[in-house]
């Protein structure tokens, strides 16, 4: 499960812990059904095969009719291309997106829609949504985890790092549009001898571009310096052991690594994507860094290498503070409440254009 994955359990609990009836419709094996068997949140299980499976389709028309919800909100365009509310129903369809997809013929025809950044909610209306009826509301992080200094000494030396490297973590789906590629030869161009704390890069994450990255990593001589810790679904440790967290993507439409970061107090350095720069403000609660741009990655990492304890904690704890005022768990799901309470009220249970 990816970030928009686990922001999608996140969400269900939010709702559920604050006193609603929630119900998800998944498919059975998928990892979120199976995340989600662990929680006391009730599923329905569809095939959701494909953007023209008549029978899922026929079988969310019937549960909307029988449970009679105020709210049906849909996440990505297959489930949003299924949804269809009848006629007779007062239900909201609110269509909720994390990316800048298309939207003739999967979202279209919902009641209202929500971004999770400003971008995303402008490039709405900009094709042709009603700006009344798109709403923005953002993303929260997973609680963070505690861990104590001889969890995270054990955590080292099961990794093999020295007692005094420096940690540079980055995770995530390992496909083109991460630039996982641009990372490493960023990372390559560090001088070993730049800084009294010897630079280690923590990979975790899986995906098509794997073994092209290994071969990568072992081309620029890097082995040694890069640690592969496969796919991660909690990765807190990593966050804690971390001394810096970089997003190295060539197109990010949020950042949901920047906010677990964040609730870490971990300074981040980022590349200046759609959603970082919504985020971040530079030399304040992050780094930004130019994308696609190994070169300006590597001069700013090795400034960081250089850079004093204090200087990154100050940074890192300015992250938190932008968390906790903008993308508090609490904040987020009394914004998803205040606007379900909104769309429920106006006339016949529908958004007026």
């Amino acid at each position: 499960m990816g970030g928009a994955d686990q922001f999608f359990i996140r969400l269900l609990r939010g709702l559920h812990e604050a006193g609603h009836r929630v119900r998800a419709v998944t498919r059975d094996s998928s990892p979120i059904a199976k995340a989600l068997h662990a929680t006391p949140i009730a599923q329905t299980h569809l095939p959701l095969a494909s953007s023209w499976d008549l029978y899922s389709l026929l079988r969310v028309r019937q549960l909307i009719k029988s449970s009679q919800p105020q709210i049906v909100q849909t996440y990505m365009g297959r489930a949003t291309r299924l949804t269809r509310v009848p006629s007779t129903s007062s239900a909201v369809h609110i269509a909720r997106l994390g990316g800048y997809y298309k939207l003739d013929g999967y979202y279209r025809h919902a009641d209202a829609w929500i971004g999770n950044t400003k971008g995303i909610c402008d490039y709405l209306v900009r094709s042709g949504l009603p700006s009344t009826r798109v709403f923005h509301i953002g993303n929260f992080a997973p609680e963070p985890e505690i861990h104590d200094s001889t969890q995270l000494q054990a955590l080292r030396v099961d990794l093999r790092l020295p007692s005094d490297a420096f940690v540079i973590f980055a995770l995530g789906r390992l496909i083109e549009k991460k630039g996982f590629d641009d990372l490493l030869h960023a990372f390559a161009q560090l001088p070993p001898t730049l800084a009294v704390r010897p630079p280690h890069l923590l990979l975790a994450g899986d995906g098509p571009m794997l073994e092209q990255l290994r071969r990568l990593s072992e081309s620029l001589h890097l082995s040694d310096k890069v640690h592969w810790l496969g796919w991660q679904d909690q990765p807190g440790k990593y966050f804690s052991l971390a001394d810096l967290v970089v997003c190295p993507s060539r197109h990010e439409p949020l950042g949901n690594v920047i906010l677990e970061a964040w609730s870490y107090s971990k300074p981040v350095l980022s590349t200046a994507t759609e959603g970082p720069t919504e985020l971040i403000k530079d030399n304040v609660n992050g780094l930004l860094v130019p994308a696609r741009d190994p070169l300006a990655l590597a001069a700013r990492l090795k400034s960081l290498l250089s850079s004093s304890d204090a200087s990154l904690l100050q940074v890192g704890m300015e992250g938190k503070k932008t968390l906790d005022a903008r993308f508090g768990k609490s904040t987020i799901v009394k914004c998803y409440l205040e606007l379900y309470a909104h769309l429920a009220s106006t006339s016949a249970g529908k958004m007026a254009a």
